[in-house]
C-alpha cells in the first residue's frame, strides 16, 4: 500500500480508502461474516482510512463490531459525519456525536464531517447553533481530531465554504467523467493551495465507470492498454494527481479489494501518459452523450412515501442508452420490483418532491421519473407484467 501525507496532521493515509456505505448484505441486513472478511483484508494489506456515516444503515455498528473484536481500534483512522439535515438545536451535537461513539465502540473519531454540506448558509446556520464552540470543545478533549466537511453543491458555495473555518480535510465527489461537477478541479486546486487533504468519493461513479461503460468506450480502453481493468483507469487517473489524499471505494467483495488494492500499489503522481489522458477524454465524452441521469445510485433520495426505486429506475434508464433499450428495459422489470405485489415503478411517483431535497447532485428527480416512465413504461409494459404477476401468483 502506498501512503500520503495529511499535511495538516502529518498522518500517513493509506491513498486506497474503504468506503462503508455499501457493505455487504443478506436478506436486508448488514452480512457480518462477509463484512469482517473484507475489512480485515483491506488492513492486512494496508489500508488504514474507513470512512462511514450516521445515515448509513448499521454501517457504524459493523465497522465498530469488527474494529473491537479483532482490537484494531487505534490502528486504523475513523471517519464518520454529523447528520446536519437532522440538526435543529445545540443539544443535537452531542445527541448524534454520542450515538456515533457508541455504535463505533470508541470514545475518538479521528475524521469528524459536516455531512452534505452544500451552503455557506448550511455552515452559518450551524455556527449559529453553537458549533464552533462544540467543535473546539471535543478536540481540546480529544475527542474529535479533525474537523472537516463533505460537499455536495455548486463550485461557488465549495469556495465560500472553504474560506469560511479553518478546516482540517475536505471530502468532494470527483472523477474522470465529471471533472467539472460540483466541488471539482477548481475546489480540489483550491483545497491544496490551502494544504487541505481532501477525501474522494464515487471515484468510480457509483460503478457505472466499470459497468455501464458504453462497449464503444471499453473497447478504446482496452485497444490503449489491454492489462488494465475500467476501475483501473478511473483509479489511477485520480491517484495520478497530487492534489488527490485518499480515494474512497465502497468494496464489498473479496476481490474488489484485492483488485484495488493492486491497483493503488502500483500508482503514483503523474504517471499517466498523454495517450492514456486522450483516451479517457475520449472515453467520457463518449460516456457522457450515453448518461442521460447523473445519478451515482447514493440513495439519499430514498426511502420514497412511494416506495418508487430511484436509482434502479434511473440506473435502467441510463443503461438503456448505453447498452440497449431491451437490456434497460429488463433491469428496469427486475429493480422496479414489476414482477412482484409491492412495484416502485415510476409510475408510482406522486411528485411530492422530498426526493429532490435530499439528491446531492440536485437532479430534477420529478421530472427525470417521467422521463423514465415514457420510454421504460411502453404501452404492453403494464398489460405483459400483470400477467406474469398471475402466473408467478
Amino acid at each position: 500500500m502506498k501512503y500520503r501525507i495529511d499535511p495538516k496532521s502529518g498522518n500517513e493515509l493509506s491513498i486506497l480508502g474503504f468506503g462503508c456505505m455499501r457493505l455487504p448484505r443478506s436478506r436486508g441486513s448488514i452480512d457480518m461474516q462477509k463484512t469482517e472478511s473484507i475489512i480485515l483484508q483491506a488492513i492486512e494489506k494496508g489500508v488504514n482510512y474507513f470512512d462511514t456515516a450516521y445515515i448509513y444503515s448499521g454501517s457504524e455498528e459493523a465497522l465498530g463490531r469488527v474494529l473491537r473484536k479483532n482490537q484494531i481500534h487505534g490502528k486504523v483512522y475513523i471517519a464518520t459525519k454529523l447528520p446536519i439535515f437532522s440538526t435543529r438545536r445545540p443539544q443535537d451535537f452531542d445527541k448524534f456525536f454520542n450515538k456515533q461513539k457508541e455504535r463505533l465502540q470508541t470514545n475518538t473519531i479521528d475524521y469528524y464531517l459536516m455531512h452534505m454540506l452544500s451552503s455557506l448558509s448550511e455552515w452559518e446556520k450551524l455556527c449559529s447553533l453553537g458549533i464552533e464552540d462544540w467543535i473546539k470543545v471535543k478536540k481540546a478533549e480529544g475527542e474529535i481530531k479533525q474537523l472537516g466537511f463533505s460537499f455536495h453543491g455548486v463550485r461557488d458555495e465549495f469556495l465560500k465554504i472553504i474560506e469560511a473555518y479553518d478546516w482540517d480535510f475536505c471530502q468532494i465527489q470527483y472523477n474522470y467523467s465529471d471533472e467539472n461537477f460540483q466541488a471539482g478541479v477548481t475546489g480540489l486546486k483550491k483545497a491544496f493551495e490551502k494544504r487541505i487533504p481532501v477525501i474522494i468519493m464515487e471515484p468510480l461513479l457509483g460503478g457505472k465507470l466499470v459497468n455501464g461503460l458504453p462497449k464503444k468506450a471499453v473497447d478504446l480502453l482496452r485497444k490503449t492498454n489491454p492489462n488494465l481493468s475500467p476501475a483501473a483507469w478511473a483509479l489511477r487517473w485520480l491517484w495520478n494527481q497530487p492534489e488527490v489524499t485518499v480515494v474512497l471505494s465502497g468494496m464489498n467483495e473479496n476481490t474488489q479489494v484485492m483488485e484495488n488494492i493492486e491497483i493503488a500499489s502500483t500508482s503514483f503522481q503523474f504517471m499517466l501518459t498523454d495517450e492514456e489522458n486522450n483516451t479517457l477524454q475520449k472515453v467520457k465524452d463518449i460516456f457522457i452523450s450515453s448518461n442521460k441521469i447523473p445519478c451515482t445510485g447514493c440513495s439519499y433520495c430514498m426511502p420514497c412515501p412511494q416506495n418508487v426505486n430511484i436509482p434502479g429506475c434511473f440506473a435502467a434508464y441510463n443503461a438503456s442508452y448505453s447498452m440497449g433499450r431491451d437490456t434497460g428495459v429488463m433491469m428496469y422489470a427486475t429493480s422496479s420490483g414489476a414482477m412482484t405485489e409491492k412495484q416502485s415503478g415510476a409510475s408510482f411517483c406522486t411528485k411530492c418532491g422530498k426526493c429532490e431535497l435530499h439528491c446531492p447532485q440536485k437532479i430534477k428527480i420529478r421530472e427525470g421519473l417521467d422521463d423514465v416512465r415514457k420510454r421504460m413504461e411502453p404501452f404492453w409494459y403494464r398489460w405483459g407484467t400483470s400477467i406474469v404477476r398471475r402466473i408467478i401468483k
